[in-house]
């Protein structure tokens, strides 16, 4: 009989970002070991778009245990801590049910930069949320270090992430000299920092979201593509000289091992994500200054990128995941 996984998420399947990427690719995985994974996402529920940040869903998760109940779950695990997620918390500790969760952004920097709230109540809010999980999961062994620093009482252990190969392949051979950016186009993501730099490179942003429409009338110079997938998507990262993760917001970077599995080296600041999948001067340079990083990658060897990059898997993410699930 197979084990039911039921994964709590304040995300809608249709989103591109590294929470939906994480559960989708794991979905296989789990089928294998005989565990099947269900979400109760903001589907099952009356749900807006977040004022200024559309690709956020806020829902009004009425009868949530309900609905957690005709599930019958063997477990369950909270993705997310907006609103499905405080509500799913709320009524798993009133009813003594044991739940998993797991720290995929970090929500005290982005909510600062989008709505100016301090960082102060935000860390008081995820130490409330998180505090009753069995296991919190985030990306990184830095994470795991950040969270313990801002003195979390929690049990928390690093998740890796992986790349599926499989549908994510270019025969491409030849580079344009572009570099590349792909990823939600927000003003935490850093995106001003790559731009300006629009005079030196050649830059191209794959991707979409609220912030386009600005950054497309600043830097007249920059092409923006919107969203890719596939194999056209695989195209980008190969063609590109180099591919720069300006953000200083995000825990991981999926987009980081994409780019690497492609042999498109990284430029980056030197912060967590970054810091944790580069290898500085092999795979790909890290500093205070993107123009300098960038320059310094188009001399990097791309076979042996694409090489180092084979250690990222989702079977390791999915191993990872099953062993600290708790029964309900």
């Amino acid at each position: 009989m197979q084990r039911k996984i039921l994964i709590i998420t304040d995300n809608t399947p249709d989103q591109i970002n590294g929470v939906v990427t994480t559960f989708k690719n794991l979905e296989k995985f789990a089928l294998l070991d005989n565990y099947v994974i269900i979400y109760l996402d903001p589907r099952k529920f009356i749900h807006f778009n977040c004022p200024g940040y559309p690709e956020v869903k806020i829902s009004f998760p009425w009868q949530i245990g309900k609905k957690i109940k005709e599930v019958d779950p063997d477990y369950i695990h909270i993705a997310t801590e907006g609103p499905i997620g405080f509500a799913a918390r709320c009524w798993l500790n009133r009813n003594n049910w044991s739940y998993n969760t797991s720290y995929h952004t970090k929500f005290p920097d982005l909510l600062k930069k989008i709505y100016h709230i301090p960082p102060s109540l935000t860390y008081a809010y995820l130490k409330w949320f998180f505090k009753d999980s069995k296991v919190v999961l985030t990306t990184t062994q830095t994470m795991v270090k950040d969270l313990i620093e801002h003195k979390f009482k929690i049990n928390v252990i690093s998740w890796t992430r992986g790349v599926d190969t499989s549908y994510l392949h270019s025969e491409l051979k030849k580079q344009d000299g572009s570099v590349l950016y792909v990823g939600r186009v927000s003003k935490e993501k850093g995106l001003d920092d790559l731009c300006c730099l629009q005079d030196f490179f050649k830059i191209v942003v794959v991707g979409d979201g609220p912030y386009r429409k600005d950054l497309e009338k600043k830097y007249t110079k920059v092409k923006f593509v919107g969203y890719k997938t596939g194999n056209e998507l695989a195209d980008f990262y190969k063609k590109a000289s180099v591919f720069c993760f300006p953000s200083k917001a995000d825990t991981f970077g999926i987009v980081i091992i994409e780019s690497l599995s492609q042999g498109t080296p990284v430029a980056a600041y030197e912060v967590s994500g970054p810091i944790d999948i580069l290898e500085h001067g092999i795979t790909g340079f890290m500093g205070s200054d993107l123009k300098t990083c960038i320059q310094m990658c188009y001399d990097l060897d791309r076979n042996i990128i694409e090489e180092k990059s084979r250690k990222w898997t989702w079977k390791k993410c999915w191993d990872i995941f099953k062993t600290n699930l708790s029964h309900c």
